[in-house]
């Protein structure tokens, strides 16, 4: 047994009072934990970074989930006051249209996290689909076919491909979503298939062939559940680049379109107060409190996966 909290003593384990007890021992049983049990020990095991990042990525998804509750305005309510400085009324103040800043701040975590969300887990329903695909076919024309596609689409930058793209398409956020997910599953694509080939040999993949299952059963019964860990910690790190990404696509203009709010389109909007920083301080750091909210929660991610990483890895402090 290796920790005190997860055994139950039985009658046979009372009885003992002093020593060792053949009888004591035998008469232990070993307790489950349930899901919340292991969530709390995991938790309290957790080192301060990941407990930061646990709590910023938490209250970010409140305000993502209640932004209408949250939000003192509409998200693209417009009053007429364009460039109001911070007061009661406006705590953050007011953009070129006179939108409350404060209120699209709170909007733009649902828009540009969730839209990171959904994109990053489309490139991973593509790429690692693929990916495990390709790992069971090793070396087969379709593992070479798919390869040799991944290999060109990561030979061009993914951010002027995407701009390409969107250019041709669309600015629209269907046509980002769609763009972004498959420039993106390319790497999804190489790791998924690396760790993957590392599975397929083994002997119960074998079996599982042997018997005649289908490539969809043995990918999902037999390889996935293996290759999770991994897979869960480039979730993270690909999540970081995606919504970064965003950010600068609609910093640029062809990302998420107004009236939505974004984070990225936000800083742009009011980048130009920043010369204003020598007669009001507080008008020059509005465009810094979307950039900041990028930069917070791209550090707390990569705590939590860190974390992650370290306790999957089984290594110890």
């Amino acid at each position: 047994m290796n920790d005190k909290d997860d055994i139950i003593p039985s009658e046979g384990a009372e009885l003992a009072d002093q020593g060792y007890s053949a009888a004591a021992e035998v008469g232990v049983i070993k307790a489950r934990r349930t899901f919340a049990q292991n969530v709390w020990r995991g938790l309290k095991s957790a080192p301060p970074t990941a407990l930061f990042g646990l709590t910023v990525i938490s209250i970010y998804v409140i305000f993502a989930v209640f932004a209408p509750l949250l939000a003192p305005y509409g998200e693209a309510e417009i009053f007429p006051m364009s460039y109001a400085p911070w007061s009661e009324e406006f705590r953050f103040g007011t953009d070129q249209l006179g939108r409350d800043v404060m209120s699209r701040l709170i909007y733009g975590a649902r828009n540009t996290v969730g839209i990171a969300f959904v994109t990053t887990l489309f490139a991973f329903i593509i790429g690692g689909g693929l990916g495990i695909t390709a790992a069971i076919n090793n070396n087969g024309w379709l593992d070479n076919l798919l390869s040799r596609s991944v290999d060109v689409l990561m030979a061009i930058p993914s951010l002027i491909f995407a701009l390409i793209l969107l250019s041709m398409f669309g600015a629209n956020t269907l046509n980002l979503i769609i763009i972004i997910a498959v420039l993106d599953s390319t790497r999804v694509f190489r790791i998924a298939r690396a760790v993957s080939l590392n599975v397929v040999v083994m002997d119960y993949v074998e079996a599982a062939r042997l018997r005649g299952e289908k490539m969809f059963w043995i990918l999902y019964r037999e390889i996935l559940p293996n290759i999770m860990p991994p897979l869960v910690a480039e979730f993270g790190l690909r999540f970081c680049f995606v919504f970064l990404t965003i950010a600068a696509l609609s910093f640029l203009g062809v990302g998420i379109q107004p009236p939505t709010a974004d984070w990225g389109s936000m800083v742009r909007e009011t980048a130009g107060l920043i010369q204003f920083a020598e007669y009001d301080f507080t008008a020059a750091m509005t465009p810094m409190l979307p950039a900041a909210a990028i930069a917070l929660l791209t550090v707390a991610v990569n705590f939590v996966v860190d974390w992650f990483l370290h306790k999957s890895s089984g290594l110890k402090d």
